[in-house]
């Protein structure tokens, strides 16, 4: 065992947990995650806290909670009060680097980002945000914008190569972040090879999409599809490199994505609610020369305030006093048992396609690894058994034969609201409170 091993944290914008072949998925091809996954820890109740972007990029790069770092809604700026997992690797001698998509300087999503505002980050290709993935630009030492060759995605995991090609002959260890924006709508603007991989009328669709929706999900999981598949195949670009430079035995290599999709599951879109296809994401986690080469399948539920503690714990670095969520790594090693029943989850401030007018509303719940348990301001909303059914088809909260669960939930969800000081107020408490401007749906004007 290396005592510093590599970290190369790659993870994707929009990318639901059962859109991969080895969760199940009998459509999208994912071979090189598929084969990923026989190697890896699968934390299979991988969760995003607050499903939506900057909040879960904020929270990443913090290992906080987003009532505590602020960043609760998309396009607004993250302080550096926290000691970021940048900082903390670097104290340790790494040295860090992050490619891609940003999303939490929140002063204009095609501005320069300055030193002071990257987080302890030194090797630097970004951009704020965009979608135009074809003809996506970024900044790296200077404000001069540069731009990508072709779809962005490939040509980010190039220069991720590259950057570990250039470490081939160092000891010194490195931390790599790589930031792709798809799967995110807009979904058919992926490579044309991928897009002829799918077929809409000949894919299957999740039993609680809507038979009024079908025909848009089928359209959209091809484009949705796509893009997975050609990250997959960059996926495997990167494991090759990591193998042809003999860093991946003492390489602790993830990858996962920000949060989900619903692409009309419960007859819904996007992301920000509470059902698993918005909450839950993949993540895979290998390790050669700790965990073996050998697939090992978690159902204990994994937050995302959780992934900055427990890459320092796994790398051997002591975990800063700012970080409020678990370190994982005792449980991986098999010497504790699981540190959490449950993870939470939460939407703050109801925004954007989750605005109020679509049915958005404050939500706070709990994903265990069978039960789903949710309230909004009102009280009790959901209740789901995911061991029976998986499809969230039967709200199970208010009936009768449930109330002693619903209780025993009930009391976790406000223990853990309560170790959160989480007083779970409207949000415009909070919007007001960080003092955010908001337009007329919820959301903080975009800054282009």
């Amino acid at each position: 065992m290396k005592e510093q091993p590599n970290v190369v944290y790659v993870f994707s914008d929009q990318h639901r947990a059962e859109a991969t072949g080895y969760n199940g998925n009998p459509d999208v091809k994912t071979p090189n995650l598929d084969a990923l996954a026989r190697e890896s820890v699968s934390l299979d109740t991988a969760v995003a806290n607050v499903p939506c972007c900057s909040p879960y990029r904020a929270t990443f790069l913090t290992g906080r909670y987003p009532l505590t770092h602020g960043v609760f809604v998309n396009d607004v700026h993250l302080n550096h009060e926290a000691v970021s997992c940048a900082d903390a690797f670097k104290c340790a001698g790494y040295d860090t680097a992050y490619i891609g998509k940003w999303h939490v300087d929140g002063r204009g999503r095609s501005k320069y980002i300055a030193g002071e505002d990257r987080q302890g980050f030194d090797y630097w290709k970004v951009l704020e945000c965009t979608h135009d993935y074809n003809h996506s630009l970024y900044y790296a030492d200077t404000d001069i914008k540069q731009q990508w060759k072709g779809y962005d995605a490939e040509a980010q995991t190039r220069d991720a190569q590259n950057y570990i090609r250039a470490r081939q002959a160092s000891d010194k260890p490195f931390f790599l972040v790589l930031s792709w924006g798809p799967p995110h709508n807009p979904y058919h603007t992926a490579p044309q090879q991928f897009r002829e991989m799918y077929e809409p009328e000949k894919l299957m669709l999740r039993d609680n999409v809507p038979a009024t929706a079908e025909l848009d999900a089928r359209r959209d999981l091809a484009g949705y599809y796509a893009h997975i598949s050609a990250l997959d195949e960059y996926v495997g670009d990167l494991l090759t490199t990591l193998m042809e430079t003999g860093k991946d035995e003492d390489t602790i290599f993830v990858y996962t994505s920000d949060h989900g999709d619903m692409i009309y599951s419960q007859g819904d879109i996007r992301k920000q609610r509470p059902w698993d296809e918005s909450i839950r994401v993949p993540f895979l986690l290998r390790y050669p020369s700790v965990f073996s080469r050998e697939c090992k399948r978690i159902k204990e539920p994994f937050n995302s305030p959780d992934i900055m503690p427990t890459l320092l714990g796994l790398s051997g670095i002591a975990i800063p006093s700012t970080v409020e969520g678990i370190n994982y790594a005792p449980f991986l090693y098999g010497t504790e048992p699981a540190p959490a029943e449950a993870a939470l989850i939460a939407c703050i401030h109801p925004a954007g396609e989750y605005r109020r007018s679509l049915g958005g509303r404050e939500y706070r719940g709990i994903r265990t690894k069978r039960y789903t348990y949710v309230r909004d301001l009102s009280g009790p909303w959901l209740l789901y058994d995911n061991a029976l059914d998986p499809y969230q088809l039967y709200n199970l909260c208010r009936v009768p034969e449930m109330v002693h669960l619903q209780k025993e939930l009930d009391d976790l969800l406000m223990r853990m609201l309560e170790k959160r000081n989480d007083e779970f107020l409207p949000g415009e408490h909070y919007i007001n409170l960080w003092g955010y401007a908001t337009d007329e749906s919820g959301t903080v004007p975009i800054i282009p």
